[in-house]
C-alpha cells in the first residue's frame, strides 16, 4: 500500500502554524515548491491571515518572506 504524500500547501501551512517564516528558497528546499506565491494566494483565499515582508539580501536581491499575522 503506497504512502500518501502531504501536499505542498499543507506542508507550507504547517510550517507557518509552527511560527516559521517562509521564503522562496526555504519552500523549494523543504517542500519542493517552486510557486510559493501561488500557494500563499490559495491559503489567503481560504481565510488564513498571512503577512508579507519584503526582504533585500546582502547582494541586493529582493524577495518576499511570509508569516502568519
Amino acid at each position: 500500500m503506497p504512502r500518501q504524500k502531504q501536499s505542498q500547501k499543507s506542508m507550507i501551512l504547517s510550517m507557518l502554524e509552527q511560527g516559521t517564516k517562509i521564503n522562496p528558497m526555504l519552500a523549494l528546499n523543504s517542500c519542493g515548491c517552486f510557486r510559493l506565491a501561488a500557494v500563499i494566494c490559495d491559503l489567503r483565499k481560504e481565510g488564513h491571515k498571512i503577512k508579507t515582508d519584503k526582504i533585500e539580501s546582502h547582494t541586493g536581491n529582493k524577495y518576499a518572506e511570509y508569516s502568519l499575522a
